[in-house]
């Protein structure tokens, strides 16, 4: 983390004003009002999951840190601010001695996350909590959304490697680079993009474009001088011709030539045009045939789930594939819907939590109150994940007892669980504004949410129709969202 502070000093990556300009309007407005020395509670959460999925993997944890961590109005903001002609001078002072103060929980980055729970909660004075909205959303929503396509790409390739490829198709430089990292935590193996290896320590992976055989006088001549350089390390890309008649044939006789006699063996052969599940079975009966049955096959060309698992099924004789524009945009829907909702308001001087809601025709759009925790309920035997439970802060919950689980809406629908445990998934970040939470190295995040996809039951990770997973509500909970509903609807119909 260190590295990536000093990475952001030296490019001048102070990102205080990546704000909604509303937020420092509000902002203003507050300073002039009876509000602002008001606890907001805030928690950011989304409504659906992309693709129809089942679940997503939760991302962007480490980045908010240090954002959060750096926060500063520098003159020449402060300057900015005044020549709009719009803010106070006590609010351009406010902002000169900025110090953060917000408490922040979050759910760990690996977790698999699902719509309606807090991802992230933030507890602060009304000015400093609204202000951190959108870094919060940017942050969270893109690395979540390119971390869950990276999932859902690397299971369909059943075991095979991924190789993280879309560097030059992700939406801006922050798109290549934590686009990397969120898709080596979904589950890719490596990436092209050097300096995420340089930042994060993720396998920086490469080996020849078409250009490197064009440049040469032949194929075989580019094959050669390649493998002359990387006799260690050699991967050639054979469909820059044709890739039976030609690049197949001339790689085979390079690693007889070269690589036979230095007693090395070639690593692999890259197909990336071309009907591949027909070129992959052609492909391997040659290498087979000429005593290469090691040399692992690698595919790329516009790859997703849907493709990876097309091929795969079809008999595709493929060992590795490289993704690229399909997963860093997330091409198929490049929009994380993450929102950002004040759940309670907390009087400075008594202490007293005022729960809100928001209200909408339409229901998904309807917000859970309070202050609140998160806990996932596992089967015992399986360690299977059964729920979420949201239940309001400070609620005693005795997860000893047999704990009856009930839609939050259909609520008929009950489940009395006996042989289960419960764990708290939120953890506390920054503690009055100081940061207490140490971020795990991206390998050991990639691991954790390995390990916890595993905990999920196979229904609920299908591509097409998954079996919904469930986010409950306490008994406590629910009652106090009923209570604002009825509040507000008998207010409206008088």
């Amino acid at each position: 983390m260190e590295y990536i502070k000093n990475f952001n000093v030296r490019n001048n990556r102070n990102l205080t004003m990546l704000v909604d300009f509303y937020e420092l309007t509000m902002a203003n407005g507050y300073l002039k009002t009876d509000v602002k020395d008001k606890i907001a509670y805030f928690d950011m959460f989304f409504r659906r999951v992309p693709d129809g999925g089942g679940y997503c993997i939760m991302a962007g944890i480490q980045q908010l840190c240090e954002y959060l961590s750096s926060l500063t109005f520098t003159d020449y903001d402060i300057d900015y601010l005044r020549e709009k002609n719009l803010f106070d001078d006590d609010f351009l002072t406010y902002l000169k001695n900025f110090k953060f103060e917000c408490d922040v929980w979050a759910i760990p980055e690996g977790n698999p996350v699902f719509p309606s729970e807090p991802l992230v909660t933030v507890r602060g004075p009304i000015i400093q909590a609204q202000f951190v909205e959108t870094m919060i959303l940017l942050t969270v929503n893109h690395q979540t959304l390119i971390a869950t396509k990276a999932s859902r790409i690397t299971r369909a390739a059943k075991n095979r490697p991924v190789m993280e490829f879309g560097s030059r198709r992700a939406q801006g430089y922050d798109g290549a680079i934590y686009g990397a990292r969120a898709a080596f935590i979904g589950g890719c193996s490596s990436t092209a993009c050097t300096i995420a290896d340089q930042m994060f320590g993720i396998p920086a992976v490469g080996t020849m474009a078409h250009s490197w055989v064009q440049l040469f006088d032949s194929e075989y001549d580019a094959f050669k001088a390649w493998t002359e350089s990387y006799p260690d390390n050699c991967t050639l890309l054979v469909d820059t011709y044709n890739t039976l008649k030609s690049g197949v044939p001339n790689a085979i006789k390079v690693f007889d030539e070269v690589l036979k006699p230095l007693g090395k063996r070639p690593s692999g052969v890259r197909i990336d045009s071309g009907d591949i599940t027909y070129l992959s079975k052609a492909v391997r009966k040659m290498l087979d045939e000429s005593g290469y049955s090691d040399v692992k096959i690698v595919a790329s060309n516009s790859l997703d789930e849907y493709i990876i698992r097309s091929i795969l099924d079809n008999g595709a004789c493929l060992d590795v594939f490289g993704v690229g524009e399909r997963l860093i945009t997330a091409k198929s829907e490049p929009v994380f819907g993450g929102v950002y909702k004040l759940v309670a308001v907390e009087d400075p001087k008594t202490g007293e939590i005022t729960p809100k809601i928001k209200i909408s025709e339409n229901p998904e759009k309807i917000t859970n109150p309070a202050f609140k925790n998160i806990y996932r309920i596992f089967d015992k035997d399986s360690n299977k994940a059964i729920a979420d439970l949201l239940t309001i802060r400070g609620e005693e919950i005795d997860f000893t007892k047999p704990l009856t689980l009930f839609n939050p809406v259909h609520t008929w629908k009950k489940k009395t669980l006996n042989n289960y445990y419960a764990k708290e998934l939120m953890v506390k970040i920054f503690d009055k504004g100081e940061l207490v939470y140490e971020s795990p190295e991206v390998k050991d995040i990639k691991e954790f949410c390995k390990k916890e996809l595993d905990n999920l039951w196979a229904e609920v990770k299908r591509f097409e129709n998954p079996h919904p997973y469930y986010i409950d509500l306490s008994q406590n909970l629910w009652n106090l969202k009923q209570e604002l509903l009825m509040k507000y609807s008998s207010e409206f119909n008088k």
